[in-house]
């Protein structure tokens, strides 16, 4: 594998940020479907899978999750294209004989011990989360990243039967780079790491 060049590095991270306000640039169906097939390719706990992703783009759609959201996140996800609900699949395991045909009975991992499948489940569908943003990045949107939202009414108007369970939330879009907030501090290597 070779290095990415600088640029590339600063679209997905360095100068990449979190925007809360967005122009009214539509993001088509077909840059939908490129973000999610580029996505899907990273990997997963036994390729499990287990993020299920709705794209809430319509003004219908909009008026079903906004109910559902913290009043500071409501305009800004309003204004965005493209709302993500990133969700997991609390059953993933009856996909694993599909997504790994060479040990379908890994779906037994998973089956027989919910605890173990819930929290394989919750950390390889916000790995998948973050894979969604890097993509987006990677494809020339920027996204905001969300909590503040009330996952049970998420659940309940998008999700009824109870099976797909909601993360976060990630707005989708073309940012407005003059609503940019200045870079908060992050933590040093040393503050963060260690070498063993």
């Amino acid at each position: 594998m070779t290095k990415l060049y600088a640029s590339a590095l600063d679209q997905l991270f360095v100068t990449a940020r979190s925007h809360n306000d967005f122009h009214d640039s539509p993001v088509t169906a077909e840059q939908i479907a490129a973000l999610y097939d580029l996505t899907k390719m990273a990997p997963t706990s036994a390729n499990c899978s287990p993020a299920r992703f709705v794209f809430v783009s319509s003004d219908e759609g909009k008026k079903r999750l906004l109910p559902h959201l913290m009043e500071s996140n409501q305009a800004k996800t309003e204004a965005a294209p493209v709302c993500a609900i990133i969700a997991y699949d609390t059953k993933f395991y009856d996909l694993i004989p599909q997504l790994f045909p060479h040990n379908p009975e890994a779906r037994d991992w998973f089956a027989h011990d919910e605890d173990v499948a819930l929290q394989t489940a919750m950390r390889n569908g916000s790995l998948q989360g973050a894979y969604l943003m890097m993509a987006a990045r990677a494809l020339g949107l920027d996204v905001g990243p969300m909590s503040g939202f009330d996952a049970a009414g998420v659940d309940n108007e998008f999700f009824p039967d109870g099976r797909f369970k909601t993360n976060f939330l990630c707005n989708i879009g073309h940012g407005n780079a003059a609503a940019v907030f200045e870079r908060s501090p992050r933590l040093s290597f040393d503050e963060a790491c260690e070498i063993v």
